[in-house]
């Protein structure tokens, strides 16, 4: 992630908003929308997802995963991934799905629709350049999106993947209160909205292992829970 996304200049200035139930959402979410069905074999399936990264706790972050077996999505920064491009190698290796967060964290609807294509099609770059693997969803910055943001995302052979749970847990920086949040707000086909880049919330992540491993959940990568993914369609969770 670029510098003062790290020093979380930006958080200060702008908070995550809830795309659902806000106005913005109502002004800027695209028509075409997915609720797919839950596979039998993944009916109390999960998926965590992180955003920001990677960063200098996501190496933690993956070490408590494997001990449970867990598997996630992170939606990384282009900076950051080239900063620190072992790290997105072991997030691959490791079977965990890498996703296109931009390249500066800018809100896309401010952007122009080449603006928007450079944003995305920057990053893919980097991590296709790490991986080999071209990414084919997009975390837009804040949750904000529209029309024309999602037709350069259809041309680009992506989806955006947003979120049912937000954990709050860049305002909060309290490890107990993100693992409670999750475990009160967790349903099977979630898609629950967390950052690496705070060691609060990577600390949090054993708790939510434990507990909703214990009610029976399985934690995917956010193409395992949505199965088949439309070029240009939003995503907020499985049902």
């Amino acid at each position: 992630m670029s510098n003062f996304l790290q020093n979380d200049f930006s958080r200060k200035i702008f908070e995550v908003p809830d795309i659902q139930n806000s106005k913005q959402a109502q002004k800027t979410a695209p028509l075409t929308s997915q609720s797919p069905l839950l596979d039998k074999d993944c009916s109390k399936c999960i998926a965590l997802t992180f955003d920001d990264g990677p960063g200098i706790y996501t190496d933690k972050l993956l070490s408590y995963l494997q001990s449970y077996k867990a598997k996630a999505t992170f939606f990384m920064i282009g900076p950051s991934a080239q900063r620190y491009p072992s790290i997105v190698k072991r997030v691959f290796d490791n079977g965990h799905q890498i996703g296109n967060h931009t390249w500066s964290h800018s809100s896309l609807p401010s952007l122009s629709s080449a603006q928007v294509q450079n944003e995305i099609a920057s990053t893919n770059n980097i991590l296709q350049g790490i991986t080999g693997v071209k990414p084919t969803t997009l975390r837009p910055p804040y949750g904000a999106t529209n029309a024309a943001v999602q037709r350069v995302v259809s041309n680009l052979g992506m989806s955006s993947i947003l979120w049912s749970v937000d954990t709050r847990d860049w305002a909060d920086r309290n490890s107990n209160i993100v693992c409670n949040r999750i475990i009160s707000n967790a349903r099977p086909g979630a898609i629950i909205l967390m950052h690496d880049i705070h060691r609060t919330s990577v600390e949090a992540v054993p708790c939510i292992l434990q507990n909703l491993s214990s009610q029976g959940y399985q934690f995917v990568t956010v193409d395992k829970l949505l199965g088949n993914l439309q070029p240009g369609s939003i995503y907020y969770s499985a049902k």
